[in-house]
């Protein structure tokens, strides 16, 4: 007896996903290689670049990111700058490319009806509906196979008919925190209202991940920010250092780390005392110990003792708890995870080059203008789970 092994493959779902990945991992690739021909335009060794191949489940966008290895330190703020500033500027130049062709190229507004059939009930008037609790709980969303797999009770006519669903409270929750979307920025801002052939053609920030250029156009402004904070040995940390040298980046980067960390834990301590610490809801006397030992640790490197350190914790959650209370502002917690990775890791200061020379004016320029860049891709709450 034979058989024939068959590879059916999703075709059609990989052709698609194409449309994400090239462009994003072209991005990524476009800035690496900025800062690796910047390495070899001034003879300082450096590898190709590595990708970080990363996922996580049904919802991942498939990578970390990608980074090369310098094997020789720079020697002169020229070109620490240079090879700072390549690889965000010319990956931000191909994510204009990439985000102009996807905000003018934009499917009807009732394309949004062949992603998700069950909106087309409501007309073009969805969102108004479909981003409520009323929608998870009286309407047949899910299907009635998959509610019954997450627990939620049908309910049922007169004649025992099942036809719509009602989920019980914890699975309302955990269907409720499972909605995604993105955030918003001065250059999406700029796309929807300029670029785009209609403001009302632009996708629901909850739908933007089903538009494959724009979702990857979003997520390289996302990197272009992260690698662009002006802090430590980070791109944007290279490229202060180059313009304003030394003594002073010692000054300011760790006054920038401060100000990073105060925004990113604002609302960790609530009004009543409680903490909510990266999506843990936790006691007083569990919550500020705990807030405090991470304060604590990303800023032990940055400070010369044991109570400059305590001082500095306690001071920033002091702040953060009376700004919260008065103000009610909240912050974006999942900024403190990549505050922890510079804190502990990557480092707050700048080591010295070996000859400071003042940058010409033509880079100052370009350095100015990298921080403009940061400053319109840099997103306060990037990725929103809920509604």
């Amino acid at each position: 007896m034979t058989g024939r092994f068959v590879f059916d493959l999703p075709w059609n779902e990989i052709w698609q996903g194409f449309w994400f990945s090239i462009p994003f991992l072209g991005i990524l690739s476009v800035h690496e290689f900025g800062h690796y021909f910047l390495c070899r335009f001034h003879k300082i060794k450096a590898s190709l670049p590595y990708f970080i191949p990363f996922w996580l489940g049904s919802f991942s966008i498939g990578t970390m990111g990608a980074f090369i290895r310098i094997r020789t330190m720079p020697k002169t703020r020229k070109q620490f700058f240079d090879v700072g500033v390549a690889g965000p500027l010319a990956g931000f130049v191909v994510a204009l490319v990439v985000l102009t062709y996807g905000f003018t190229h934009l499917p009807a507004r009732e394309d949004i009806f062949r992603i998700h059939p069950e909106y087309k009930r409501y007309g073009l008037s969805y969102e108004k509906y479909v981003y409520t609790a009323k929608f998870i709980q009286e309407e047949d969303s899910l299907g009635f196979v998959a509610a019954q797999a997450q627990g939620i009770v049908p309910k049922t006519d007169d004649k025992g008919v099942a036809s719509k669903f009602i989920a019980r409270p914890e699975v309302y929750k955990e269907i409720m925190e499972g909605n995604f979307s993105l955030g918003n920025n001065l250059l999406l801002h700029f796309f929807r209202n300029y670029v785009a052939e209609s403001p009302d053609m632009v996708p629901n920030p909850y739908e933007f991940m089903h538009y494959p250029l724009l979702f990857a156009g979003y997520l390289a402004l996302f990197f272009t920010a992260l690698n662009l904070l002006p802090i430590g040995q980070l791109d944007g940390g290279h490229i202060l250092y180059g313009l304003i040298g030394y003594e002073n980046h010692r000054r300011v980067s760790p006054v920038l780390f401060v100000v990073y960390i105060f925004y990113a834990g604002l609302g960790v301590v609530q009004p009543n005392g409680a903490v909510s610490f990266i999506g843990s809801e936790l006691e007083i006397f569990v919550g500020i110990p705990l807030y405090l030992l991470y304060l604590y640790l990303v800023f032990d490197k940055m400070t010369d003792n044991l109570r400059d350190t305590l001082l500095l914790s306690v001071g920033v959650l002091a702040a953060q708890w009376l700004v919260t209370v008065y103000f009610g502002v909240r912050g974006y917690q999942a900024w403190l995870v990549f505050g922890f990775i510079v804190g502990r890791f990557l480092g707050v200061y700048h080591p010295p080059a070996l000859y400071e020379e003042p940058l010409d004016w033509r880079r100052k320029v370009l350095g100015w203008l990298a921080l403009v860049v940061f400053v319109l891709c840099f997103t306060p709450e990037p990725f929103r789970f809920g509604v």
